[in-house]
């Protein structure tokens, strides 16, 4: 659901058909990349964190109260993940998502929700510093913390991207996550993931979605 002033301005064309809501020290960052990668226009608007997010205007778009969200074409869609896998299918010509009848497609399928499940419960798990025994772990959706960083670096040794040779938009969240927890030292140095962040933010659309979310930080010190 939208806000009549949203949708009013959208059928005047006084927006964009994307409006994007986030705050450069959130996980919008992801989203903002994923954005410059598809390279469609888009609105930005910059929620303070505290009483603007919790107005009843921006909770009428994400009840949650929180950033990143997206409004597309009269649609809200909020999530990261969620974000992301959207724009890959609303705008195939990125190649941002294997073929649909491809054998990468599952892998695809399989990683995206792995950062949303597994891994952002193992790295909130290990930032708090929470305690799991073998006995709890088998309840836990990611098992043992170190078990889902594991498999991560299992498959980033024998292959360059989780679905083989092609970025993914699998590969842009689990950068970005792998990326982030790494600079705050909740995942330990590791030279597979580095090179693995590396090569992904290599990419120029990752390298102007950060100038941009640094440059929102610089204005509003």
């Amino acid at each position: 659901m939208i806000t009549l002033e949203i949708k009013e301005k959208l059928e005047r064309g006084f927006m964009s058909a994307m409006t994007f809501y986030t705050n450069p020290q959130s996980r919008g960052r992801v989203v903002r990349w994923m954005l410059e990668e598809v390279g469609q226009p888009y609105d930005e608007k910059v929620m303070t964190f505290g009483a603007e997010m919790k107005s009843p205007s921006y909770l009428n778009i994400n009840p949650m109260g929180k950033v990143p969200a997206l409004v597309h074409n009269n649609t809200v869609v909020t999530e990261v993940v969620a974000i992301c896998s959207y724009l890959a299918e609303q705008f195939p010509e990125a190649g941002l998502a294997p073929a649909i009848a491809s054998p990468e497609r599952a892998s695809y399928h399989r990683w995206l929700f792995f950062v949303a499940g597994p891994l952002e419960m193992a790295l909130t798990i290990k930032a708090n510093n929470w305690q799991i025994t073998p006995k709890n772990a088998v309840s836990i959706g990611c098992g043992e913390v170190q078990d889902t960083l594991n498999v991560i670096e299992q498959i980033l040794t024998q292959q360059p991207y989780l679905c083989g040779e092609q970025f993914t938009t699998a590969d842009l969240v689990m950068a970005s996550y792998i990326g982030f927890h790494t600079m705050l030292n909740i995942i330990e140095p590791n030279p597979v993931f580095s090179q693995y962040v590396e090569r992904c933010q290599d990419r120029e659309a990752a390298k102007r979605a950060g100038a941009l979310d640094n440059a929102l930080l610089e204005n509003n010190k």
